[in-house]
């Protein structure tokens, strides 16, 4: 009988960043074709930024800043070419700007922080995206007034479209799933690190 090839850890620890580029990528490609996105509260319901956070604290140095900001490309090319419009805008530097710093933050906390800490970046992480990315809309939006009032406006109520949530409400959406996603995957990296323990510590073992 042929011996299957062994395990490595390194191998484990590389799962991880694989299955969840293929969901992210996966998730907001379904989500933005399948009509899911008329829901009101799937709006920003997303894991991108968990995934620059943990990416950048858990995963290899070589794919923490790759992972997140391939998945928001890859993604963003599909949805942009389903709906026919223009990949570059002004309005998606903020929202890869915002996804730079939350991994850099991710790096800061890499080595040093427990599920609480991690909660708490989650929450800084989501304020700065929420922040940065709206004020992208207020620059770019010929909608929005240049002053101080149409920046607040562009905070807050949006554009007031009818078809189109409040900005806070995009924003209750985005801190609820950059809470989830990041304890997600907290518990999926503890789980991964357990098991690659139990792969390295079976050659001891069987001595």
């Amino acid at each position: 009988m042929i011996e299957p090839l062994p395990v490595r850890p390194h191998h484990l620890q590389m799962i991880a960043p694989f299955v969840l580029l293929i969901f992210v990528v996966a998730y907001r490609i379904v989500l933005g074709i399948s009509g899911m996105h008329e829901m009101q509260w799937l709006h920003n319901f997303s894991p991108i930024a968990a995934v620059a956070l943990c990416g950048a604290v858990y995963l290899p140095r070589r794919v923490a800043i790759v992972l997140p900001m391939l998945g928001l490309l890859l993604s963003d090319i599909a949805l942009n070419i389903a709906y026919h419009i223009p990949f570059f805008t002004l309005e998606i530097i903020p929202h890869y700007c915002a996804l730079a710093m939350i991994a850099v933050l991710g790096f800061k906390l890499r080595g040093k922080v427990g599920l609480g800490g991690l909660l708490c970046a989650s929450f800084a992480g989501s304020v700065l995206f929420y922040v940065l990315t709206n004020t992208g809309s207020w620059l770019s939006n010929p909608i929005y007034a240049k002053t101080f009032v149409g920046w607040v406006q562009a905070l807050t109520v949006g554009d007031g479209a009818p078809e189109h949530p409040s900005t806070l409400a995009f924003y209750r959406h985005t801190l609820v799933s950059d809470l989830l996603f990041t304890l997600l995957f907290e518990r999926s990296m503890a789980l991964t690190s357990r098991k690659t323990a139990q792969v390295a510590a079976e050659p001891a073992l069987a001595r």
